[in-house]
C-alpha cells in the first residue's frame, strides 16, 4: 500500500487496519505470516555474473569489425597488426567491463544504509531486533540520531525533526506529527505524519507503525528505478552507427569486387590471390586506428580534467560531456552556498530580536552542542558573543514544538524567578495573537518571499507561569519583537558560470525539492530565467497529459518540489530530444543519475550517487562542470576530425583500387602494400587528439552527423579516386613495379595532406589555430618513411617496391599538390552549399 493511503487516516483506523495495538505490538506467531505476505525489510539486489558483463562488451558492430580485421591480418601473416588490433579490443573490453561491473554493484551500496538494529514493541515488550526482520505492522521507536528503518505512520511524536534530504533534496528539517491530514497527500514533502525509511531523526523521538518495508518503501522504489534504468551514451550510439555503416560497406564491396573479377576477368588472377586482395581492400576501409585515437583522446581529456579537479570514471563520458545541451542540477551547493544566513531584519531593536529568537532555538542552552536547525545556526552566527553567553543564564521550563498546522513553536524560559514566553513562526500565524500591531509588514514579507527568503516572526510576553503549559496559554497579548528573513546566498562564481554555459550553448535546468519561491528567486538572480515566476512544480507536471508534459519540459528551466521519481521522468523526457547531464549528490538523485546521458556527482555525496556517476567533481562549483564541458567538446572535435579524415581517404583509395583492378591484368597494389599504406597514413592521424581547437568550434554542442559525414567522405573520396586514376594514367605504361610504388607513395602523401585540410572548415591558410606539434612531427616522420622505404632492400624484398626516378618523384609531388588544392576548393564549396557556418 502506498504511503499516501495512510496520510488522511486517523491513527486508530490505521492500527485497526493493520491489526496491531500500540505499546503491545505484534506477537511472534504473526511475524512469519506477515513477512510472507509483505516481504522482508531488505532490498533484493539481482546480481549479474562477471562473465556475462564481459561478454556484453564484445556485442557491438565496431568490435565485429576489429575481429574481422584481426582475422585478415592473421590470414596474411601480419602478426604484429593482429596482436595490436587484439590488444585494442581487449583494452576497450576491459574498460567497459569495469564500468558496467561497477554499475551492477551500485545497489549493493544501498545495504550501507540499512539500520542494523531497530527498537520495537513485540509481545507487549520493548526490544531490539535486526532492522531486516521488521514487518508491516511492527510498532517501532526512534530518537535523535537514529535512522528510521522502514516507512512508518507516526503514532506519537515529541519535538520531532527529521532530515529527509536524502529523499526529497529539501535542505530544511521537517516536523512530523501524529494527526490525520485533511486529505490524502501523494507528495513525500507534504506527508508530515509519515516517517520514511533511511531518513534521519535530527531531534526528538517518534513512535510509529510500519506501513511498508524493503522494496515497497519510498527508498526501495528509488532503488528499483536505479536498478532498472540503463543508458547508452550518445558517443557509443554514434560510433555504432558508423561501425554498422562501414560493416555493410565492407561486406557488400568484398562480394562485388570478388564476383566482378570472376565474371569479367576469370583467368587474369588466381582465385586465392583475388580473395586475399578483396579482403585486404575491404579491410582498408575500416578505420582501424579509431580505438587508438579514441582511447588517446579520452585519456588525454581525463588527464586535463583531473587538473581541473574532475575525476572521470567512464572515459566515453568525456565525449558525452562535450555534447551536453541541457545540464540539470539542484540549486543547493551548486548555485548557492548551502549555508543559511540572516538576510534582513525589521525591528526597533535588532539585537533584542535576535536574542529572543535564539532563546527558542534547540540546544541554545548548551555550551557543548550547537543548534541542529539551519535557522538557529544562522541566528547564532549573527548574534553578538555577549548575547550568546547571556542565553546560558536562562532555563527552558516548557515548550510546544513547531507544528506545521500552527506554523510556529513556543518556548517558556526562566531567569531569576522571571518567566518569558517566546513565540516564533510564520508572521500570519503569530499576528492574530499580538496585543497591538499598527505596523504594516505585508509589503516587506511579500518582497522577501518573492526573493526566495524565508521570514520568521518573533514575539514574547512576560508571564507568571503556574500549572500546566498549554497551547491557549500563549494566544493573547504577545509583543512583536520583529521579523527576520533568511537566505541561502548565491555563490560568487554562479552568475559567471551560467553566462559561460549560455555562451557554450548549454541550457541550465534546476530540479529541486525546494519551494517555488526559493527556486525561482535563485534562478532569476543567476540569470537562468528572466522572471522568478517562471517555475513549474512536480505536482503540476503530474497533472499534465503526455503532450503538455513534453511542452512543459522544453519551455521551462526551473522545476520545484520534484520527487526522485519526477526527476527521473524529467531526465527521460528531456533525453528524447537532447543530450542531458545531471548533477546529483543524494540517494534521491540516484535514479536520475543512472538514466542521464552524463551523470555527475560531487565528492562527499552519498555513495549510491557517486557509484551511479560517470564523473565526480572534487569541487562543488558550476564553473568546474562548464570547464569540463568545454574540454569534452575539444575531445569531440578532434575525434571527429579523425573519423572524417580517415573515411574520406579510405573511401578514395577503396574506389580507385577496386575499379582499376578490373581494367588491368594485375593488381594495382599488393595486399601487403595496402596494409602498409593504412599503417603509415593512420600513424600521424593518431596525434589528431592533440590538435588545437578554435574557440568558435566550442560555441555549441556538436553531434556525430552520420549523413553529413558520409556525404563529405564520399565527395572527398571521389576526388581522391580521380587523382588516384591520375597516378594510374601517368604510371601505367611504366611497368607494374613503378605503378604500384608511385601509387603507394602518392596515396600516403594525399592522405597526409587531407589531414591538414580537413582539420578546419576555413581555407588552410586562414585556420584560426595552427596544427599541434605532435601532428607536425608525426606527419614528417610518416613522410620520410614513405619517401625512403621504396629505396631500401626491405622495401624491395618485403613490399616489392622499385626505385623511382627524380622525374617520377616530382610528378608524384605535383599530383599531390593539385590534390590538396582541389580538396580545399571542394571543402569550401561544400560548406557554402550546405549553408553551414565556417569556424573562424
Amino acid at each position: 500500500m502506498d504511503f499516501s493511503f495512510y496520510t488522511n487516516k486517523d491513527i486508530s483506523e490505521v492500527l485497526q487496519g493493520l491489526e496491531v495495538g500500540p505499546r503491545v505490538g505484534l506477537f511472534d506467531q504473526e511475524i512469519s505470516a506477515r513477512r510472507e505476505k509483505y516481504g522482508s525489510n531488505l532490498l533484493e539486489i539481482q546480481k549479474t555474473g562477471w562473465w556475462l558483463i564481459f561478454a556484453r562488451q564484445l556485442k557491438s558492430s565496431f568490435v565485429y569489425l576489429l575481429f574481422f580485421a584481426a582475422g585478415v591480418a592473421l590470414f596474411l601473416r601480419e602478426y604484429i597488426d593482429a596482436i595490436l588490433i587484439g590488444a585494442f579490443v581487449l583494452i576497450n573490453a576491459v574498460l567497459g567491463f569495469f564500468q558496467e561491473y561497477r554499475s551492477e554493484r551500485t545497489l549493493e551500496l544501498l545495504k550501507k544504509y540499512v539500520v542494523p538494529k531497530a527498537q520495537v514493541h513485540r509481545n507487549g515488550k520493548q526490544s531490539n531486533v535486526p532492522a531486516q526482520d521488521l514487518v508491516v505492522g511492527d510498532i517501532i521507536l526512534a530518537e535523535t540520531g537514529d535512522i528510521i528503518p522502514a516507512d512508518i505512520r507516526v503514532i506519537e511524536s515529541h519535538e520531532l525533526l527529521v532530515d529527509e534530504s536524502v529523499l526529497t533534496g529539501e535542505s530544511l528539517q521537517v516536523s512530523k506529527l501524529a494527526g490525520a491530514l485533511p486529505k490524502e497527500e501523494t507528495e513525500p514533502y507534504k506527508a508530515i505524519n509519515i516517517g520514511f525509511s533511511q531518513t534521519l531523526v535530527v531531534s526528538g523521538r517518534v513512535e510509529g507503525v510500519v506501513i511498508a518495508v524493503g522494496k515497497d518503501t519510498q527508498f526501495g522504489k528509488i532503488a528499483g528505478l536505479t536498478y532498472s534504468s540503463s543508458r547508452a551514451s550518445g558517443f557509443e550510439k554514434e560510433i555504432n552507427k558508423f561501425s554498422r555503416f562501414t560493416l555493410y560497406l565492407v561486406f557488400c564491396t568484398l562480394g562485388l569486387v570478388f564476383l566482378a573479377h570472376l565474371l569479367f576477368k576469370p583467368s587474369s588472377v588466381s582465385p586465392v590471390e583475388l580473395l586475399i586482395f578483396s579482403i585486404a581492400l575491404a579491410v582498408g576501409v575500416i578505420p582501424e586506428a579509431l580505438p587508438v585515437v579514441i582511447t588517446f583522446s579520452l585519456s588525454r581529456g581525463a588527464l586535463l580534467l583531473a587538473k581541473m579537479h574532475v575525476v572521470v570514471k567512464r572515459l566515453s563520458a568525456i565525449e558525452d560531456l562535450g555534447g551536453i545541451e541541457i545540464l540539470c542540477s539542484d540549486k543547493t551547493g551548486t548555485l548557492t552556498q548551502n549555508n543559511l544566513v540572516v538576510a534582513d531584519i525589521i525591528s526597533d531593536d535588532p539585537e533584542k530580536l535576535l536574542f529572543y529568537a535564539a532563546l527558542a532555538a534547540e540546544n541554545i542552552f548548551s555550551k557543548e552542542k550547537l543548534p541542529n536547525n539551519a535557522f538557529d545556526l544562522a541566528l547564532v552566527k549573527k548574534m553578538a558573543e555577549r548575547d550568546l553567553l547571556e542565553t546560558l543564564n536562562y532555563t527552558r521550563i516548557a515548550e510546544l514544538p513547531f507544528d506545521p498546522t500552527r506554523r510556529r513553536n513556543s518556548v517558556l524560559v526562566g531567569k531569576e524567578e522571571k518567566e518569558t514566553l517566546v513565540v516564533r513562526g510564520a508572521y500570519e500565524s503569530v499576528e492574530p495573537f499580538l496585543k497591538s500591531n499598527t505596523a504594516d509588514f505585508a509589503d516587506w514579507i511579500v518582497k522577501n518571499g518573492k526573493e526566495g527568503k524565508r521570514v520568521l516572526a518573533v514575539a514574547k510576553k512576560e508571564v507568571d507561569f503556574k500549572g500546566d503549559y498549554a497551547k491557549d496559554f500563549e494566544e493573547s497579548a504577545l509583543e512583536l519583537c520583529g521579523l527576520i528573513s533568511f537566505v541561502d546566498p548565491i555563490k560568487e562564481t554562479a552568475k559567471d558560470a551560467v553566462l559561460k554555459a549560455q555562451n557554450l550553448g548549454v541550457k541550465i535546468n534546476i530540479l529541486t525539492g525546494d519551494s517555488v519561491e526559493v527556486a525561482g528567486a535563485v534562478a532569476f538572480e543567476v540569470g537562468i530565467i528572466d522572471s522568478p515566476q517562471k517555475v513549474i512544480t512536480g505536482e503540476a507536471l503530474d497533472k499534465m497529459d503526455v503532450s503538455e508534459r513534453h511542452s512543459a519540459v522544453e519551455s521551462n528551466s526551473v522545476f520545484a518540489r520534484v520527487s526522485p521519481q519526477q526527476k527521473y521522468e524529467l531526465i527521460k523526457l528531456l533525453q528524447e530530444k537532447h543530450e542531458v547531464g545531471y548533477l546529483g549528490e543524494g540517494i534521491n538523485d540516484a535514479p536520475a543519475l543512472k538514466v542521464a546521458g552524463v551523470a555527475l556527482a560531487v565528492q562527499g555525496a552519498a555513495d549510491i550517487a557517486v557509484s551511479a556517476a560517470d564523473i565526480v567533481l572534487l569541487s562543488q562549483d558550476l564553473h568546474v562542470i562548464i570547464n569540463g564541458i568545454e574540454e569534452g567538446r575539444k575531445t569531440f572535435v578532434n575525434t571527429f576530425k579523425y573519423i572524417k579524415s580517415t573515411l574520406a581517404s579510405n573511401f578514395g583509395n577503396f574506389y580507385a583500387v577496386a575499379l582499376s583492378s578490373l581494367m588491368i591484368p594485375f593488381l594495382p597494389m599488393l595486399p601487403i602494400q595496402i596494409l602498409l599504406l593504412n599503417l603509415l597514413s593512420d600513424f600521424p592521424m593518431i596525434s589528431i587528439a592533440t590538435d588545437n581547437v578554435s574557440p568558435a568550434e566550442l560555441r555549441r554542442p556538436e553531434k556525430y552527423d552520420v549523413k553529413e559525414t558520409i556525404i563529405s567522405a564520399t565527395l572527398l573520396g571521389l576526388i581522391s579516386t580521380v587523382f588516384d586514376f591520375m597516378f594510374f594514367g601517368f604510371f601505367y605504361k611504366s611497368g607494374v613495379g613503378i605503378l604500384q610504388t608511385a601509387w603507394f607513395i602518392g596515396s600516403v602523401f594525399t592522405e597526409l595532406s587531407l589531414l591538414y585540410s580537413i582539420r578546419t572548415r576555413l581555407p588552410f591558410f586562414k585556420a584560426a589555430t595552427a596544427p599541434s606539434k605532435p601532428i607536425i612531427v608525426l606527419t614528417l616522420i610518416a613522410f620520410l618513411l614513405t619517401i625512403s622505404l621504396p629505396f631500401t632492400s626491405l622495401g624491395h624484398e618485403l613490399f616489392k617496391f622499385v626505385n623511382l626516378s627524380l622525374n617520377q618523384l616530382a610528378l608524384v609531388f605535383t599530383i599531390t599538390l593539385f590534390y590538396f588544392l582541389t580538396t580545399e576548393l571542394a571543402k569550401n564549396l561544400f560548406w557554402r552549399f550546405t549553408k553551414r557556418r565556417a569556424y573562424v
